[in-house]
């Protein structure tokens, strides 16, 4: 006979030795943390795996969407990449507007950041301020710019108060892709501002306060201290930032339509063009393959610089 406590139930085998129930604190546990991951996991596998998995079956093939033609051509929409005497060109032109948005939108995030974090009267005014373009509608704001920047918009008749003559800004080779850069910048500089702040509100002030007492002027105390403590919020704005530099489409879209000639055609865009306006759907998923392995790269380089620069990291 087995003693029991009042209200426990014992499982016994014919020789009365007790048995462990199935259903454990320990696997009941582990069934709630797979069934609150099952959603994102379920989302994960629809919307992520299986599309970019059928984007890579697209590119081994031409898919004539009007002839209902879908025929396999192996690896020959990647040999067409390397034929491409555009793709040059757009690469230039990704190149040059990630850099651009990645370098303008980090410091101008971070100079905002360190201003507003000033205790001063007002502060919480001008946050609003400038995080309020990161809700405004995409499409919205880049139509309002587009009428800003046009050759009679309201950019060149501010200039034309104090004696400039503004050129056409959005035709330009030069300023057509400053323009897009700068309309992007001031759509999304708010967000990085947020997450430099709060990460400088999480700066010790005890450090600051010993280094100044030590001599350190402000330049230095920023160098040495500031940006350490904030580094993991680099790495984060900074990865956001480059990936979503290669992912804009519709202000290039709005404004310059790639124009004028290549110089504003970024990869996201002509993949667009190759697949939606020359229905060129197989080329167009091999350029997609392209942006991806190009995302998946500088991803994993940023993630594997971080331990040089990176504070608290091992």
């Amino acid at each position: 006979m087995v003693d029991q406590a009042p209200g426990r139930s014992v499982t016994t085998t014919g020789d009365d030795a007790p048995r462990r129930p199935f259903w454990t604190h320990r696997r009941r546990d582990q069934l709630s943390g797979y069934l609150f991951i099952a959603p994102q996991l379920v989302g994960s596998v629809l919307f992520v795996l299986i599309p970019l998995g059928l984007v890579v079956w697209y590119s081994m093939h031409e898919w004539n969407v009007l002839a209902g033609e879908f025929n396999y051509t192996g690896g020959d929409n990647y040999r067409r990449l390397l034929d491409d005497a555009n793709l040059p060109a757009v690469l230039k032109s990704t190149i040059f507007f990630s850099i651009g948005l990645v370098a303008l939108n980090l410091c101008l995030a971070l100079f905002l950041a360190v201003l507003l974090n000033v205790k001063l009267r007002g502060t919480t005014v001008f946050r609003a301020v400038f995080f309020s373009p990161v809700v405004v509608s995409l499409v919205a704001w880049t139509i309002v710019w587009g009428f800003l920047l046009q050759a009679d918009g309201g950019i060149n008749a501010v200039l034309r108060l104090v004696g400039i003559h503004g050129p056409n800004w959005l035709r330009g080779d030069a300023t057509a892709m400053l323009s897009v850069i700068v309309v992007q910048v001031f759509k999304n500089v708010g967000l990085n501002m947020v997450l430099f702040l709060a990460a400088l509100q999480g700066v010790p002030r005890e450090l600051h306060e010993a280094a100044r007492v030590d001599g350190a002027g402000a330049w230095a105390r920023f160098r040495r201290i500031t940006l350490p403590m904030i580094s993991p919020t680099v790495l984060l704005t900074s990865v956001i930032t480059v990936v979503g530099s290669l992912q804009v489409f519709a202000q290039i879209a709005v404004l310059t339509q790639g124009g004028p000639g290549l110089s504003t055609t970024v990869l996201v865009y002509y993949l667009y063009q190759q697949a939606f306006q020359f229905h060129h759907f197989g080329y167009g998923a091999a350029l997609a393959v392209l942006l991806f392995a190009i995302v998946l790269a500088l991803t994993v380089f940023q993630w594997q610089v971080r331990k040089r620069w990176v504070f608290h990291e091992q």
